[in-house]
């Protein structure tokens, strides 16, 4: 499941459609691990966009952080954040069975 606050920046829902293309791999890797929930927070601030998103399934709890100058940066630069965190988590959920 995902949550996505926007905050005080508007997205089109071209722009959201986009973003959920986004997160196709990292929801399934959620869905390998189970109970997954997936925060994510968007905030302008001057001329920076920060996102902020927070995972929780049944490998644990993480956070990701990113900054840029536009939405579209700053949510790649998460979406590849995110990605790469579930996937260590798939991995070590392999390692312990």
């Amino acid at each position: 499941m995902i949550k996505l606050d926007s905050g005080n920046v508007l997205l089109k829902p071209s722009q959201r459609k986009q973003l959920m293309s986004w997160l196709r791999r990292s929801l399934r890797l959620g869905e390998r691990l189970g109970d997954f929930v997936l925060s994510i927070t968007l905030r302008r601030s001057g001329t920076m966009y920060m996102v902020e998103a927070t995972v929780h399934d049944k490998a644990g709890d993480f956070g990701c952080k990113s900054k840029a100058h536009d939405w579209r940066g700053a949510l790649r630069d998460l979406v590849k954040s995110l990605t790469l965190g579930l996937h260590e988590q798939c991995l070590r959920r392999v390692a312990v069975a």
